[in-house]
């Protein structure tokens, strides 16, 4: 059985930095995701997942696979992770090929790595507790013949997420329970979301996985042998003055799916892993609100990164407001439960508890062709 030190030497993470979060606009956008957006504290999402993974392996064995339009800027929120360790994705093909590309990069640096994938977008707390959890994870698969997801204990019955039926106890790693996985259940509705919560035997799917890179890519041999045979193909031009070229031709050649289609619904060996620290996928403002620290009525305030120094928001007889700020004065007089989003060139006003028609507008700017502002 391997130990803890033989793990940590052959361990990387996988930093998945893809883009997205619409309902997080005008803010998030096409060219600045929200990844790269400080909402909690003077930190990006994406530097809070560093964060949150320092200590655990060196720069050398972080590899962020992003889309190619974010190098310079993971460039510039973490000099300190290797240029080659970045992986720039020619384009957008959902999480199976990124998470299999990265695999392959990580089995041709070292033939034993066990790779753990992470998001660039979750906030993610309990560091110390994380840690452990995910390398509980690793010592679960350390025997390249299983693959693990950590799914997040759920606090309340969450109709957004899909979720993962665990079942009997197999293991004990890092003095935690390692469970089979029993299968995945889509986002259901709130009756059934409750009857979930009852039951304690589901817990949140947060793509947290964890395995063996030889050995995942293995599984893709077996389970969705197209997506192999590009995967495939990279790995042989990884290094070579070809490597460019062949990346850019396999993702135009691969389709696009997620790796729980591709995956895990797919195969026996999925274990499951309860995380019990603070999880949240920041999906939208009302719960930028609910996470973020507020005042004494309620109002909480972002200052945006690139804004000059200094607070230019105002309230008078005014509670339970979110406002982020660029540069220009806000002023809130009377009002309450508003969402007030600030940008150069766009400006959201909204009611919190209507902060999920954001996802609309963005379709209804596409639909209007008004490309500049997405």
């Amino acid at each position: 059985m391997a130990t803890t030190s033989d793990i940590l030497k052959n361990l990387y993470v996988v930093i998945l930095c893809g883009g997205g979060g619409t309902r997080l606009w005008p803010r998030s956008r096409q060219k600045t995701p929200k990844q790269f957006i400080n909402f909690f504290s003077s930190k990006t999402l994406y530097e809070e997942a560093i964060e949150n993974i320092t200590g655990l392996v060196p720069p050398e064995r972080i590899l962020i696979i992003t889309n190619k339009d974010y190098v310079d800027e993971i460039r510039e929120e973490s000099p300190e992770i290797p240029l080659k360790n970045i992986i720039a994705e020619p384009e957008k093909k959902n999480t199976a090929l990124a998470m299999g590309v990265a695999a392959a990069y990580a089995y041709h640096r070292n033939p034993e790595a066990i790779v753990i994938n992470i998001a660039s977008d979750h906030l993610i707390q309990n560091e110390k507790l994380f840690q452990k959890t995910v390398l509980a994870a690793a010592e679960a698969v350390a025997d390249g013949n299983h693959i693990a997801t950590i799914g997040i204990k759920p606090a309340f019955p969450h109709t957004g997420l899909g979720y993962i039926h665990r079942g009997k106890v197999v293991d004990k790693c890092q003095g935690m329970p390692v469970y089979q996985a029993l299968g995945f259940k889509e986002k259901p509705d709130l009756s059934t979301a409750k009857q979930f919560l009852k039951s304690g035997q589901y817990l949140w799917n947060a793509n947290l996985y964890t395995w063996n890179a030889g050995f995942v890519l293995e599984l893709f041999r077996q389970l969705a042998p197209d997506l192999a045979e590009n995967i495939d193909r990279i790995y042989k031009a990884i290094n070579t003055k070809q490597e460019g070229v062949v990346l850019k031709r396999e993702y135009q050649r691969a389709k696009a799916e997620a790796i729980d289609y591709a995956i895990s619904e797919k195969t026996d060996k999925l274990l499951v892993i309860a995380g019990e620290f603070d999880w949240c996928d920041v999906g939208d403002w009302k719960t930028v609100y609910e996470l973020g620290k507020k005042g004494q009525l309620g109002n909480m305030v972002i200052q945006s990164r690139r804004a000059k120094p200094g607070r230019n928001v105002m309230f008078v007889n005014s509670k339970n407001n979110l406002v982020n700020y660029n540069n220009q004065l806000i002023a809130l007089v009377g009002v309450e439960d508003l969402i007030v989003v600030d940008t150069d060139d766009a400006l959201l006003i909204c009611r919190r508890d209507q902060a999920q028609g954001v996802r609309q507008l963005v379709d209804t700017l596409k639909e209007f062709k008004k490309d500049k502002f997405l």
